[in-house]
């Protein structure tokens, strides 16, 4: 039976001391999950700025001054060539992402075009395309779209002060016509937007109690872009962040938990301890739509580090990590006997 969460258990659970809380996530963790494993994405803007929508985070806003270079739809083409390149670098999934309110119905046949071609390399598909209808959904899913992304951001509460373009319940309708056209909901959140710690675990009750957990998570820390309203926001503190991993990972056991927008500035203990906590997903690449990310080598040095490798690992020409990946999964298969 689906556990219904109230905010007094969440809040306890934020309270209790960070070693505690880090070895119940990381036990829930072990239950559902190969600790050691990671699922990799890539990210690509398809259509970049211009958008009407005025969240106060983003870069890609009509409404702010920054330096963002806005980009009509990219051709088929270039979008296939990244698409080749993620496969080739170990990413399992391709996401794109265009700055839209909503896609208009002139949109729908390249979006198709494009499922079906990467879908047919191989890789799994998520989009993030702002508001869709039913209609809509229903032939992506038919394209083959296996995720779509449509992030809650923070809490009810706390919302209205970020975005005033579309209301949480908008944001809530539209990821219940993803879930019923058939399509996995991918759907997390932003720290550091200036929300207290009420307002996180209102955003994770949001997350957990909506129809079905979403299967993606992405938890982002907030990149604090130049002409933005949020520019001089206050960093959120490292510990902080990583409770909410644990929490998250105690709440919704069966989903994936993503460190996206904002993994340049953490440490690779930071990230350590976020894997340690329960995440076990990442955005793989230079650049997440127009923000920075860490490098591929970057990031294939600190799985070297901790013992992680791809899921469906595909990095075949990389014998370092190919090896040290099947090592891993020896030791993991002797240790579940």
């Amino acid at each position: 039976m689906k556990k219904i969460w109230k905010i007094e258990e969440v809040n306890m659970l934020f309270e209790m001391p960070f070693l505690d809380l880090i070895f119940n996530a990381q036990t829930v963790h072990r239950k559902y999950f190969n600790p050691n494993e990671i699922q990799i994405s890539t990210l690509l803007s398809i259509k970049t700025g211009l958008c009407p929508e005025d969240c106060k985070y983003c870069a890609q806003s009509s409404r702010y001054k920054t330096n963002v270079k806005n980009e009509k739809l990219l051709e088929i083409s270039k979008v296939l060539d990244a698409a080749k390149k993620a496969k080739k670098s170990g990413s399992n999934r391709f996401c794109m992402g265009a700055a839209w309110k909503n896609p208009k119905e002139r949109d729908m046949p390249y979006l198709i075009k494009i499922i079906k071609k990467i879908k047919d390399m191989g890789l799994e598909t998520c989009m993030t395309l702002g508001s869709i209808n039913q209609s809509q959904a229903e032939r992506l899913f038919s394209a083959g779209l296996d995720f779509y992304n449509h992030n809650l951001d923070t809490s009810p509460r706390f919302y209205s002060k970020i975005i005033t373009t579309r209301t949480y319940q908008e944001r809530l309708d539209t990821l219940n016509i993803v879930r019923n056209s058939g399509i996995k909901v991918c759907s997390g959140g932003i720290l550091g937007l200036g929300e207290n710690l009420n307002d996180r675990a209102e955003l994770l009750i949001q997350l957990s109690n909506l129809t079905k957990a979403p299967e993606s998570i992405p938890m982002n820390m907030l990149v604090k872009i130049p002409g933005t309203p949020l520019e001089r926001n206050q960093n959120i503190e490292d510990f902080d962040f990583i409770k909410t991993i644990a929490v998250t990972r105690i709440m919704m056991p069966k989903s994936y938990i993503r460190l996206s927008a904002g993994r340049e500035n953490m440490s690779q203990n930071m990230q350590a301890l976020c894997f340690i906590a329960g995440a076990n997903s990442i955005f793989y690449g230079c650049k997440l739509l127009t923000t920075p990310n860490p490098t591929e080598e970057k990031d294939l040095k600190l799985f070297h580090k901790l013992g992680l490798y791809a899921k469906k690992h595909s990095i075949k020409n990389d014998k370092i990590i190919h090896k040290h990946a099947q090592q891993t999964k020896n030791y993991y298969n002797a240790l579940s006997k």
